[in-house]
């Protein structure tokens, strides 16, 4: 039985449970939404008018995650996962615009009316296939519409990443947002800074490495929740570059375009990164000989990107993988020109791969040649020269026991001789040694080689 299977078996099996001791249960929310278009439910949600309590007397494996709201997880075997059981309920005023400040458990009515979205706001019995629909979720579905549930400020109030939340699954669903709920959606932009940066992110990272990133993007700068999240990529917005691919796009046109033409599945970090490469271009404009230039818009652009990255509150290894990617996602253009000390340097990188990919979306975008990026794939085939990264022929200690004294030169000499290595121009501790004595004396006749010698 694959995952998918065992996760549907459970669910099936939790509200079977809950009905033989006398309760009403039935799947809800979005794993409803999706069966109903023929999509594959990531995860299954139960309502039921069992109390926390009850729900955790029936399973020996529960977690209560949220009992005062009526929440509790059931764990099932193996790849079975969870299902998230909760009790009908209707909710008290918000008061942080994201929890109730008191729930009362009802009925699926009031349940459903409760809920975010229409096409969400939908339950289903696993057992007969009954669709029990009190808010006109199927229809909107069915016409294409992300409607909020009553009134739209009111829902978005109660939780203001809804805000987020639809631009979402309306790009994702390639819908279209009903005019009452976007006109909400962009009088109440600026409210979503309220969330918590984490759920923020979630929502982003969620939208980023979903195929339709560059609609939920456009989306989202168009009703202002770019400006609310992610403020520097306005700017971007009218900023004209002639572009041979795009000749009348401007920087955000071509922003979007980097984003679709990223291979397949890419992480959040690269995504986060394709969207952000040029964020420094804004504030690095000039104008040199009649042409327009952006000189040093990659060092900040990665402070840019450094910036919103702790802002949004990223694990170190995302934001240092995603700037690294900003502050280098030109540097391989001009491959074939560069030292073999430099190429593999950069070659040798743990994300070299995400960097071509980046590389390759960028000019793709900007000239439609790629060239670049095939040589330096077919160099990491090939590896003309080697490993691409050897080990070091020097350390510190070999260069004391040299009879050159430690200090903040011994790294310079250090980095000099792997220059050397990576070019091929020695292949071994003593030829290093020598080497390194000669380039010394070069630079200063006057000083003796070292002092053993």
């Amino acid at each position: 039985m694959s995952s998918n299977e065992a996760r549907r078996t459970f669910a099936v099996e939790v509200v079977s449970r809950l009905r033989d001791a006398g309760f009403r249960s039935l799947w809800a929310g979005g794993c409803v939404r999706d069966l109903i278009l023929g999509l594959e439910p990531t995860d299954y949600d139960v309502a039921t008018d069992a109390t926390p309590e009850q729900v955790m007397g029936l399973f020996r494996r529960t977690i209560p995650v949220g009992v005062s709201f009526g929440v509790v997880r059931v764990l099932g075997p193996g790849d079975a996962g969870e299902v998230e059981v909760a009790t009908f309920r209707s909710d008290g005023a918000y008061v942080d615009g994201r929890h109730p400040e008191s729930v009362s458990f009802g009925d699926p009515r009031l349940d459903a009316e409760r809920r975010d979205f229409t096409i969400n706001g939908m339950f289903l019995d696993p057992l007969s296939g009954e669709i029990l629909d009190y808010v006109g979720g199927r229809a909107d579905l069915d016409a294409g519409i992300i409607r909020a549930i009553g009134e739209p400020e009111a829902r978005f109030a109660e939780d203001k990443l809804r805000l987020l939340r639809a631009v979402r699954f309306a790009a994702r669903f390639g819908m279209e947002i009903e005019p009452r709920t976007r006109a909400a959606i962009r009088a109440m932009a600026d409210e979503v800074r309220v969330v918590s940066a984490e759920r923020i992110a979630q929502e982003l990272r969620r939208m980023l490495v979903h195929p339709a990133r560059s609609g939920a993007m456009n989306l989202a700068m168009d009703l202002g929740l770019i400006a609310a999240v992610l403020p520097p990529l306005v700017r971007t917005k009218g900023l004209f570059q002639g572009k041979p691919v795009q000749p009348q796009g401007d920087l955000w046109g071509h922003l979007m375009l980097v984003l679709d033409l990223l291979p397949a599945g890419p992480s959040f970090p690269l995504a986060f990164a394709a969207l952000l490469h040029d964020v420094g271009k804004p504030d690095t404009k000039g104008l040199r000989n009649g042409r327009t230039t952006f000189h040093n818009h990659e060092q900040v652009g990665r402070a840019i990107a450094d910036r919103l990255c702790r802002d949004l509150k990223l694990a170190n290894a995302e934001r240092e993988r995603v700037t690294w990617l900003v502050e280098f996602h030109q540097y391989l253009g001009e491959a074939t020109r560069l030292r073999e000390s430099k190429l593999k340097r950069i070659l040798a990188e743990p994300g070299i791969e995400e960097l071509l990919a980046l590389h390759r979306a960028d000019a793709l975008a900007s000239t439609g040649d790629a060239g670049h990026v095939d040589y330096c794939e077919a160099y990491l085939r090939e590896q003309p020269a080697g490993p691409i990264n050897p080990p070091p022929l020097l350390n510190g200690h070999d260069l004391a026991r040299h009879g050159l004294k430690a200090g903040p030169q011994t790294k310079v000499h250090l980095d000099m001789v792997r220059e050397a290595q990576l070019d091929r121009l020695v292949h071994s501790k003593k030829e290093a040694l020598d080497w390194l004595d000669r380039q010394l004396a070069a630079k200063d006749p006057a000083t003796p080689q070292a002092d053993q010698r």
